[in-house]
């Protein structure tokens, strides 16, 4: 298909009814050109699909980030869950309030050191999540809690580590 457009493009730029050997020359020579540019722009246009379309969403990770992995999960009524994980190299814990079906509405998500106050609380109207919010608690216990409208869940003392 691409070489029919270069000989259409071809025959349209340069007349077949030019005589002289040195004008075919010089057609032949503008062809192999053209095809040329046409070639290497589909390849480059092959080549930025492939990566297009083999680079990964930005969520694959997850919403806390890379190398969280899933610690607890725990029911905040029929509406969702508190969902907690934890990276070990960082030493952190992420926790998210996420709804069971996609509802505009209030959610929070709130984690802390143990006995301690909040260190991170996120809350609004949203669709889908709140959070992700983090907490440093290498070798320490965690509070956390989640709300999804007036539905609430709290864990005290959990996820020592």
């Amino acid at each position: 298909m691409i070489q029919l457009g270069v000989d259409y493009f071809v025959a349209i730029f340069c007349r077949e009814n030019h005589a002289s050997v040195e004008k075919n020359d010089r057609r032949k020579e503008i062809a192999v050109r053209i095809r040329s540019k046409v070639a290497a722009l589909a390849s480059v246009a092959v080549a930025a699909s492939w990566l297009i379309a083999s680079a990964a969403p930005a969520s694959a990770a997850g919403e806390c980030g890379a190398g969280y992995v899933k610690a607890g999960d725990y029911q905040i009524g029929s509406l969702g869950s508190l969902e907690v994980y934890y990276n070990s190299a960082k030493g952190k814990n992420c926790a998210i309030t996420r709804a069971t079906k996609p509802r505009s509405g209030f959610k929070q998500v709130a984690i802390g050191l143990a006995g301690k106050v909040w260190s991170d609380v996120d809350e609004g109207t949203y669709t889908y999540y709140a959070g992700p919010v983090y907490v440093s608690a290498r070798g320490q216990c965690i509070d956390v809690r989640g709300y999804i409208g007036k539905a609430v869940v709290m864990k005290r003392g959990v996820h020592c580590g």
